[in-house]
């Protein structure tokens, strides 16, 4: 039995605890959706959750079908085997290849603690979103123990401690890339995509203790900690466009 369902028993009745903050933020999502829609998944990759083994899961986070196109890009080739997107497209990390107001959404799931020119990146979204657009992301906050612990460890040891502290995970090393946490935390999303433009209902989310290195005395810790740290250790980002 796994360290999360020892500490959630209501795991072992359909796969997923109280505090599965992916279901949470993909029924949102899908709350959003429209049959005529544009999707971008930024920073799509292999499609990772399509291999989930929560049956809810797998359809909750799977968009293509539900609306008119899926469109993904990234900056790992991976992005050209996910089986999730009607259009894949690997790019440089600063110019999208689509043209200006063509998506209806942007999803984008633990990617933005990766975005080295915040500006540069929120200019882009910016461009490719069509007015009452929305930006709907998942991401660490910057003052998250997990971004502490990867201010602390060099971004060439990143796979492998979290193999170490995260010993459940379906993470591959193809899926660990450096972090930069120049995009996480309220005050900055306010400060790129300034309310002028845009309408913010973000909110922080403390989930379930997973960075726990496989043990229940060190997860009951970490739950502890988190009830008592200001702030959360995600950003549920939703943004809509004016």
């Amino acid at each position: 039995m796994t360290v999360i369902a020892k500490l959630y028993p209501e795991t072992q009745a359909g796969g997923f605890s109280r505090k599965a903050g992916s279901l949470l933020f993909y029924a949102r999502i899908q709350e959003l959706l429209e049959p005529g829609m544009t999707v971008l998944d930024f920073g799509a990759g292999r499609g990772l959750h399509a291999g989930s083994r929560i049956k809810l899961m797998r359809e909750l986070s799977n968009m293509k079908g539900k609306v008119a196109k899926v469109i993904g890009v990234d900056v790992d080739e991976a992005v050209l085997r996910n089986p999730r997107l009607d259009e894949a497209h690997v790019f440089d990390g600063r110019r999208i290849p689509l043209p200006d107001a063509s998506v209806d959404i942007v999803v984008s799931d633990h990617v933005f603690e990766h975005i080295d020119d915040p500006a540069g990146m929120a200019a882009e979204l910016d461009r490719i979103l069509k007015p009452g657009g929305w930006i709907c992301a998942r991401t660490p906050s910057s003052t998250s123990f997990i971004a502490l612990g990867a201010r602390l460890v060099p971004n060439r040891l990143h796979a492998k401690v979290l193999r170490r502290i995260q010993p459940n995970s379906t993470r591959e090393d193809e899926d660990v890339f450096p972090t930069r946490y120049r995009l996480n935390s309220k005050r900055a999303l306010k400060r790129y995509f300034p309310p002028s433009r845009w309408q913010h209902f973000s909110h922080y989310w403390d989930g379930e203790p997973a960075y726990n290195f496989g043990s229940v005395a060190v997860a009951r810790l970490m739950q502890l900690l988190m009830a008592i740290k200001p702030g959360g250790e995600k950003i549920f980002v939703f943004m809509r466009k004016k």
